[in-house]
């Protein structure tokens, strides 16, 4: 029996079919009900509650953190019915320590029945409605994250609907119980508004980062060289994951500058080398001592020097607000920029020591996402580190087994040329 015969037999078909089919219905459902939401809240009319109103300072309210880069002040209006007002302010360290504490700011508050709206300034209808949409879409915050897990188990199981006789049956279940993993953990841990993006928008491209970069690593575990094809989408949503959290720009420039021309690269060269036995694989090979020292040697330096920079900068981002633990991720950064430019010259090189690469890698990840409280990306790094043993096992019989062999590899140079020289 083939070893995907299980997962790819017409009743597991049929099965997956059902589901998949049920999950965009589910998506559908939980979309269109939410949005209905949000259109009759909108409905109803505003008026201007409190115009021009003084907000006094209410200290003993804020919350403060020493390693803060912002600071926000609390400002209450009482209007001496029972009802008060709350006002939010962000201060810079020194703004904020030159504030009185009987400080007062001026606000105005608009009601529409349901909730009531404060603004440091007068809004236009424009502001006013952006304000009250976002309000009521996060109301709705949990219809938005069960449509979009919902829409990721579906695509799963559409991809290995497709494309599930190249995948052996363990592949297919691993693959699909990581996705669904992640879509449970973007439930129990929603994204917060960051940088004025909203945090529905933020999980939904660790959702996807997600998705891809699973697919990848499966891809790498199989010697396909299509893997370098879909890291070109994993790329290009890292770059827009650290842009619209304005964090980690040694990863950013590295994916960038490093890992997007890579990719094309290591798709010629895997390309050219093809295995002799079998055509779908791409033949790997080891790395030797002496340049695993200096490869070492290199990722500290890198660490050191690059880390350093970055600590120096301030990109004046909301997403992590305490300075020391900003400076403790710029080093981490560093040293995971590092690690995967090491990772993907070995995976251009063919090299099996790029999956030791990537176990330091995503353990340096893992840590980062933690003291990020990107808890959903532990998911990716839960199948980072169960797909890179399966990778390097594989990888490893399969040097053997060659090795045993002793079979030249096929290429794709011309005949009568000769093919790249092997060490």
């Amino acid at each position: 029996m083939n070893a995907s015969a299980f997962m790819n037999g017409k009743t597991a078909k049929r099965i997956k079919g059902i589901l998949a089919i049920l999950l965009v219905a589910a998506t559908v459902f939980l979309l269109t009900d939410a949005c209905m939401q949000i259109g009759r809240a909108l409905k109803t009319e505003t008026t201007l509650l409190l115009s021009e109103a003084v907000f006094v300072r209410a200290k003993e309210e804020e919350e403060t953190d020493e390693d803060a880069k912002f600071y926000t002040a609390v400002f209450i209006h009482d209007t001496g019915t029972g009802e008060s007002y709350t006002l939010e302010q962000e201060y810079t360290e020194e703004e904020y320590e030159k504030l009185p504490d009987g400080a007062t700011a001026v606000g105005y508050v608009y009601t529409d029945g349901e909730n009531d709206f404060v603004f440091s300034e007068n809004p236009d209808a424009r502001l006013l409605k952006k304000t009250r949409t976002s309000v009521y879409a996060g109301e709705q915050e949990k219809l938005f994250g069960a449509a979009m897990a919902c829409l990721l188990s579906a695509v799963a199981l559409g991809v290995m609907i497709f494309f599930g006789r190249h995948f052996t049956n363990y592949e297919q279940i691993w693959f699909l119980s990581i996705l669904v993993l992640a879509a449970v953990f973007s439930l129990l841990f929603p994204e917060e508004e960051a940088n004025g993006v909203n945090g529905l928008v933020i999980m939904a491209l660790y959702l996807l980062d997600t998705f891809l970069n699973i697919l990848c690593e499966l891809l790498i575990s199989k010697q396909s060289k299509w893997n370098f094809i879909v890291s070109v989408f994993v790329e290009i949503t890292e770059i827009v994951i650290c842009i619209v959290l304005m964090y980690r720009f040694a990863t950013m420039a590295t994916t960038l500058f490093f890992w997007l021309p890579c990719d094309v690269i290591s798709f010629i060269n895997w390309h050219r080398h093809p295995d002799r036995q079998e055509e779908e694989l791409t033949v790997v090979r080891t790395l030797k001592g002496w340049q695993e020292v200096l490869i070492i040697a290199g990722i500290v330096v890198w660490t050191v020097v690059v880390g350093f920079f970055l600590s120096k900068l301030d990109f004046l981002s909301d997403f992590i607000q305490n300075r020391t633990l900003e400076v403790v991720i710029c080093y981490m950064d560093a040293c995971v920029s590092a690690v995967g430019v090491v990772n993907g010259l070995f995976i251009l090189f063919r090299l099996r020591e790029q999956w030791i690469a990537w176990y330091i890698d995503a353990a340096l990840e893992a840590v980062i996402n933690i003291l990020s409280g990107q808890y959903v990306l532990l998911i990716l790094k839960l199948g980072y580190l169960t797909n890179t043993t399966y990778g390097y096992i594989k990888w490893t019989k399969y040097i053997r087994s060659r090795a045993g062999a002793a079979l030249p590899e096929k290429t794709a140079a011309p005949a009568g040329s000769a093919g790249p020289d092997e060490k």
